[in-house]
């Protein structure tokens, strides 16, 4: 029986459940075998720094007591030179040995008495020093004799053995917990690897047997697919080859259209000649100005790899060339620069943005530098977010706000409603001198976008 995807999904699920389960198991055991062994350890460190300070306790009593018993035997002043050092030793060792002790509260009642039997010790030699330094000898040998300080000693030495003794259970105690712990990890890590080795068999087992049905598969679909891939090869040259002859034809409309209009405009210079009245004149040779933009930019796609969209500084850069030598005679003396960026822009888009460019730039021509000669400067700059800016500046006689546009108006109308569908507005902001015609419109190729969604 075949296995399905959902199987292999299902079962590989449930082993890999086991197989975390197992490890999960081992993971938390080590981890608590791991705060066992610090709680291990740091009882062993206390139980070590109970052992040390009990019997630094003893050994400062008896290096005490040596000191005392040389003195009096002989009354040199030298065997009483480690007394001192060795009853301040006894005080601080027994303050480490409450502090390590603090934990057990029933060791306070020993470790108190124990205090008392090394402050009646150092007390009984204290006394006996002070009566030999005196030469009261006979006395200092009868409190000898009384053997108070031996059994004060004794009783002391039975104290410190205890201690001793507690730690040293402790430690043992501590090292059979961790070898009953290193026990169970061993038996528990042994059952996680037999459980995890079993995953990883009947995990691998699964997947070799879907994958074996999965070639087999393949195999079948490759064959059905061999007669559909020829099959879509046919169909795909058949559309390449209506593809090219789509764009032939469309570049050999591009192309009557340019040559249309370019007759349209050979037309209105005809009649533009023949008609005396310098107004209708004007008129004629801007419409003929504003063809020539829109001509322009088929004459671009003819030809081109890409009909939907236009190389604006090539565009532009034909355009303003053909500005500047038409224009001519109406500025005397102004001149024509521009700075162009090299951005792309849908076909529509461009035959708008190209008459506005006539508009703004015949404007400047005309009216900019009434008195005298000038610049018109036309800027094309790349901004954020697909934006660009379009800047026709001149630094004439300037544009008062409020006033009138001058001549007909309508080349107002158009910028304004070009602009509009741009998704711009167009601005006119006063220099000194001079005035700036800003439009910011975005790039994006909107039937692209649309396509992509």
């Amino acid at each position: 029986m075949s296995i399905s995807r959902r199987s292999v999904v299902q079962l590989t699920f449930a082993f890999l459940a086991v197989g975390f389960l197992a490890l999960m198991g081992i993971v938390g055991m080590t981890f608590w075998l791991g705060e066992r062994a610090q709680v291990y350890f740091d009882q062993a460190i206390e139980a070590r720094d109970m052992r040390g300070a009990a019997v630094e306790v003893r050994n400062a009593v008896q290096t005490a007591e040596a000191a005392q018993r040389g003195f009096m035997l002989t009354g040199n002043e030298i065997y009483l030179a480690p007394y001192d050092t060795a009853k301040i030793q006894s005080q601080r060792q027994l303050a480490a040995l409450k502090q390590a002790l603090a934990p057990d509260t029933a060791s306070d009642a020993p470790l108190q008495r124990l205090a008392s039997i090394v402050s009646d010790k150092f007390d009984e030699m204290d006394q006996t020093i002070t009566l030999k330094r005196a030469r009261h000898d006979d006395e200092a040998l009868s409190i000898v004799k009384t053997n108070k300080g031996k059994a004060l000693m004794d009783e002391a030495n039975v104290f410190v053995a205890g201690l001793i003794r507690q730690a040293d259970d402790r430690l043992t105690a501590g090292v059979e917990e961790q070898r009953a712990n290193a026990n169970w990890l061993r038996l528990l890590s042994g059952l996680g690897a037999l459980m995890i080795i079993a995953v990883v068999g009947g995990a691998t087992f699964t997947l070799l047997r879907y994958t074996r049905e999965l070639r087999q598969t393949r195999d079948e679909v490759n064959a059905l697919n061999a007669d559909l891939e020829q099959r879509v090869s046919e169909r795909t040259a058949d559309l390449v080859l209506a593809r090219d002859r789509a764009q032939m034809l469309l570049s050999e409309v591009n192309h009557r259209v340019a040559n249309s209009l370019a007759l349209v405009s050979s037309l209105i210079s005809l009649q533009s000649k023949a008609i005396s009245d310098q107004g209708a004149k004007k008129a004629l040779q801007e419409t003929q100005d504003r063809i020539f933009a829109v001509s322009l930019v088929h004459k671009r796609l003819f030809g081109a790899n890409d009909v939907r969209s236009v190389s604006l500084d090539e565009f532009l850069t034909g355009l303003l060339e053909h500005l500047k030598t038409s224009l001519r005679s109406e500025g005397q003396g102004v001149s024509l620069t521009y700075a162009l960026a090299p951005l792309k822009l849908a076909t529509d888009a461009s035959v708008n943005l190209g008459v506005i460019v006539t508009e703004l730039v015949t404007n400047g021509f005309k009216y900019a530098y009434p008195h005298g000669a000038g610049e018109i400067r036309v800027r094309l700059t790349e901004m954020p977010d697909e934006q660009a800016e379009l800047r026709v500046e001149d630094d004439g006689v300037g544009r008062a706000d409020g006033a009138p546009a001058k001549g007909t108006g309508l080349g107002t109308r158009i910028v304004t409603a070009m602009a509009a569908s741009l998704g711009g507005n167009i601005e006119y902001l006063a220099q000194q001198p001079g005035t700036v015609a800003r439009l910011v419109f975005s790039v994006r190729d909107k039937t692209a976008a649309v396509a992509a969604q």
